[in-house]
């Protein structure tokens, strides 16, 4: 029989957010360090209790408002929940998790204890923080072979060399701009712009710019897969 002390301990709800974004070349997740204890000093992912008066979406857009100053999200999707007993000392607390990903060509101010780091090389995080980041980074690159979440990466308007190297970030290994741009055209995913960028230092062809044909989820291939060059057959 349960305790009666544990049977009527109150369970906090509390919402977070792994925004992850491609900067300089990698795909970099934000935290912000603890100012407090449990964990004080530790990288966390940003996020807070939810309110009486909300719903999780709600919650996390508030939240990404208000404590790290993120208000431009091209996408928000409910993750996983956490609710492992002793995943927080004290209290127990349930953690609905979040995916929000911003494009490449924002760069939002942020506070002092707030910082992007890449998901390759994360430092010590509090609580489970780090496994949830993770698990968002998986669910990224998943969903880049089967819908066009890339959209929620990309700027308005780009090369497809540009998009490479955005694919190649959040995918972890070099995708083929040839390749790339045969798969996203054949899904109907990519129209030109009918613009062109100015040739580099180096001189060459000027580059077709392209854009996403749907800025909102969509399934394009439930089937399909993305691999490294070494898998594909």
């Amino acid at each position: 029989m349960a305790d009666a002390t544990t049977a009527t301990a109150p369970i906090h709800h509390e919402v977070l957010a792994a925004v992850l974004q491609v900067r300089q070349g990698t795909l970099r997740v934000l935290l912000w360090q603890r100012a407090m204890e449990p964990h004080a000093h530790r990288w966390s992912l940003p996020g807070g209790l939810l309110r009486m008066d909300e719903d999780v979406e709600t919650s996390i857009r508030r939240q990404l408002a208000e404590k790290v100053d993120v208000r431009q999200v091209s996408h928000v999707e409910q993750l996983a929940v956490f609710s492992a007993p002793d995943r927080t000392p004290g209290a127990r607390v349930i953690a609905s998790a979040f995916l929000c990903l911003v494009p490449s060509h924002l760069d939002p101010e942020l506070p002092g204890d707030t910082e992007w780091h890449q998901l390759e090389s994360l430092p010590d995080t509090a609580f489970d923080h780090r496994a949830i980041a993770v698990r968002a980074r998986d669910r990224l690159r998943a969903k880049l072979s089967y819908t066009n979440i890339g959209f929620a990466l990309a700027p308005p308007a780009f090369t497809i060399s540009a998009l490479r190297e955005l694919y190649s970030a959040a995918l972890g290994y070099r995708v083929s701009a040839t390749n790339l741009q045969r798969v996203l055209s054949r899904r109907g995913l990519l129209e030109p712009t009918g613009r062109t960028t100015r040739p580099g230092r180096a001189g060459g062809r000027p580059a077709a710019e392209f854009r996403f044909a749907d800025a909102s989820m969509a399934v394009t291939d439930a089937f399909a897969v993305l691999k490294p060059p070494g898998q594909q057959r």
